[in-house]
């Protein structure tokens, strides 16, 4: 019995080696998205790395639903690429031989499943503290989603179809390989936050009767021009009208403050865990493989990162808490330059919303204030230093 104390502790040391030495990108491979979750959730004694790793799966989840709903669902995939949102606007590759027919709740009930699974990835990722030790190395190429649901990896399914092209990586990264570590967990629950603040925007003005509206209409004029030419000229692109008719429709009436007040603490929270990143990032001495690097690191991403990118980045998202505190006001041309919108009291007690009106000024009159107002001008040195890129170093910064 005296060699018990020695026995568990190799045990313990075993089991935790074990565990740290886990091939998470061939696990993703080979079990996909919702299995390598079930397997990472069933572990007794999960490690930070396990954590991360079960965050970034759930986060990934959260994209496979999306498609795996649009792929059941007989939607109108030349309306969604005119939509700039998060999980309409990804390439949807497999065509399904007998969808359901489209019912106009169909885009909320993505949304809202958004919002269920990022705050699993959230909990995940929060457990991990500063002092943690993270280490996942991920070849994307790994990563598949089964929008098809067949459990198996289908072509149109990988990650280099869907996500690459969002990120501007060409199918000659195929090899890469990326190290995430302990900052990656507060910039990924950070990213988390953002699309989970998206989510909830939209579902506070819930765009269901809106396109219930536009649809009924639309499918009433095509049974009206049955066997017709029915346009006259030939210039009108039909699904920007409506998707413009659906937006005009949504957004008027007053929101729901509770999804709007979500939305506000997830704009919050994103400024909150960008700053455990940055914070966390400038204390690292390695060089392996980083996914974002400090000014003495290099990325693993075929794109370069300038020295200064993290300062940069850093004003723009203090622009950002400035103006979700009400600190700093948003300009409206009626107001001179020492005036503007405060965001804080409009998502505090949000107004009756007409378009037209918002535009006159009508309805925002009750949340402008004197004060200092939002000049953007973080945002033009970050053009400036990045050119025509900034955008897609914004999505990858969040």
């Amino acid at each position: 019995m005296r060699y018990l104390p020695v026995i568990t502790t190799a045990c313990i040391f075993i089991g935790t080696a074990a565990a740290a030495q886990t091939d998470y990108s061939a696990m993703l491979r080979e079990q996909g998205l919702a299995n390598t979750v079930a397997t990472l959730q069933s572990r007794a004694a999960p490690t930070p790395s396990d954590a991360f790793a079960l965050g970034g799966a759930q986060f990934l989840l959260t994209v496979e639903h999306a498609l795996q709903t649009r792929f059941a669902t007989a939607i109108n995939e030349d309306m969604l690429d005119e939509v700039d949102l998060p999980f309409l606007r990804l390439p949807q590759n497999l065509i399904n031989p007998a969808p359901s027919p489209f019912q106009p709740d169909i885009i909320a009930e993505i949304f809202a499943t958004a919002v269920t699974d990022l705050s699993g990835a959230i909990t995940a990722l929060d457990t991990i503290t500063d002092t943690a030790n993270v280490s996942v190395k991920i070849n994307p190429a790994d990563i598949w989603f089964d929008i098809n649901g067949n459990g198996a990896h289908n072509n149109g399914e990988g990650f280099y179809d869907i996500v690459a092209p969002q990120l501007d990586l060409s199918a000659d990264t195929r090899n890469l390989l990326i190290q995430f570590d302990t900052a990656d967990a507060a910039w990924l629950s950070a990213y988390a936050h953002v699309l989970s603040g998206i989510s909830e925007t939209i579902l506070s003005v819930d765009p269901t009767a809106a396109i219930t509206r536009v649809t009924q209409s639309a499918q009433a004029f095509d049974t009206f021009n049955q066997g017709q030419d029915k346009r006259l000229g030939g210039f009108v692109h039909e699904p920007i009208i409506d998707l413009l008719a659906m937006f005009i429709l949504a957004i008027e009436g007053t929101p729901d403050a509770a999804r709007l007040g979500a939305a506000h603490m997830h704009f919050k929270s994103m400024i909150a865990d960008n700053k455990t990143f940055w914070a966390r990032l400038a204390a690292e001495t390695d060089n392996k493989l980083e996914w974002i690097p400090n000014a003495n690191q290099q990325s693993a991403l075929p794109i370069p990162f300038p020295a200064e990118i993290g300062e940069t980045w850093r004003d723009i998202l203090a622009d950002g808490e400035a103006i979700l505190n009400g600190d700093l006001l948003i300009p409206h041309w009626r107001l001179g330059p020492d005036a503007g919108i405060n965001l804080l009291k409009f998502v505090q007690n949000p107004p009756d919303i007409n378009l037209i009106s918002m535009i006159q000024g009508e309805t925002v009159l009750p949340y402008v204030q004197h004060g200092n107002v939002a000049a953007m001008q973080s945002w033009r040195t970050f053009e400036r230093m990045l050119g025509g890129d900034a955008p897609l170093y914004a999505v990858i910064l969040n």
